[in-house]
């Protein structure tokens, strides 16, 4: 067991180092060829920062492990609100007021990240998330990315910097670093498990949901500390759609997925749509809001392994 535990944590290290790679290599790669900050920011390092989700919902997905690659998605997406955002306005409750122009572009971002996670949600109602429901989510991720790339404003100081030659290298060990730590999550959250007795779901739910959102909790903290609220805020929600969208949507063609429990769909909606007072309220209010939800994820977290099936 204990060397279960030590594998899991070798994952997830390898994930978080192999998605810091590549977004380092992909950043400096499209910034030598004068593409803007404010797309890199958008597209790039939401992808990157989500990359770990997409290796592990899709090889879970691929080995039959298809509710890890669920319990993955939608946990990662609960964390990165309800942990994630949360914990970085709790530390700079003003950074989404002083974002200043970007503001705007959040405003617009908000709604299309709660326009994907609808979406999901109606296409849930089913009972089943089968290949038709992939290529719906494929489709509508194409739509936003689109109106995403419409979009040419500058954004703020992104510290982005070009390594030359080695920007190519650092995204392929980023994407091998990445793939190994996957699979070793994948592996040992399945044996973690069946070892407790608890559904595959619930472990995909939280631990490793958890995991594959280390890397936004590291980028959307620092940019937090430096006051640079629209890269922090941006990446939650670049990410969110992300994982509802395209990784779910590629998880999907490999593999339908059963819905066995409605509450985590609501739960997922909720908790999107608490960003909200994050983004609009006045900082004294977001201080609170963030503890709140902070709490709320405790509660959550602690609810979904109390109802799970032992056996």
């Amino acid at each position: 067991m204990i060397t279960t535990f030590i594998i899991f944590i070798v994952g997830v290290a390898l994930l978080i180092k192999g998605a810091d790679l590549f977004v380092g290599g992909g950043s400096g790669l499209a910034l030598r060829h004068s593409i803007s900050p404010a797309l890199i920011g958008s597209t790039i390092i939401a992808f990157g920062t989500s990359l770990p989700e997409l290796v592990v919902s899709t090889n879970a997905a691929a080995t039959g492990n298809t509710e890890i690659a669920l319990g993955n998605v939608l946990g990662s997406n609960i964390a990165n609100i309800a942990l994630v955002l949360a914990l970085c306005t709790l530390i700079r409750p003003g950074m989404v007021a002083a974002s200043g122009t970007s503001r705007s572009a959040l405003v617009r971002h908000t709604v299309l990240m709660l326009a994907a996670t609808a979406a999901f949600a109606l296409l849930a109602v089913r009972g089943t998330l089968d290949v038709l429901a992939g290529a719906v989510l494929l489709i509508l991720f194409v739509i936003i990315l689109a109106l995403l790339l419409r979009e040419r404003r500058e954004e703020e100081a992104v510290h982005i910097r070009s390594h030359g030659w080695a920007d190519a290298l650092y995204i392929g060990l980023g994407l091998v670093a990445v793939i190994v730590g996957a699979r070793l999550v994948v592996d040992s959250a399945v044996t973690l498990a069946g070892a407790f007795g608890i559904p595959a779901f619930v472990i995909g739910l939280s631990i490793v949901a958890v995991g594959t959102s280390l890397p936004e909790l590291a980028t959307s903290l620092v940019a937090a500390v430096r006051d640079e609220g629209a890269i922090s805020v941006g990446n939650i929600l670049g990410s969110n759609i992300f994982n509802l969208l395209f990784v779910l949507g590629i998880s999907l063609l490999i593999a339908p997925v059963t819905i066995g429990s409605f509450a985590d769909i609501i739960a997922v909606v909720l908790f999107s749509a608490a960003i909200l007072p994050l983004l609009f309220a006045p900082p004294s209010v977001v201080r609170g809001w963030s503890a709140l939800l902070l709490t709320g994820y405790a509660a959550y977290i602690a609810w979904i392994f109390s109802t799970a099936p032992v056996g």
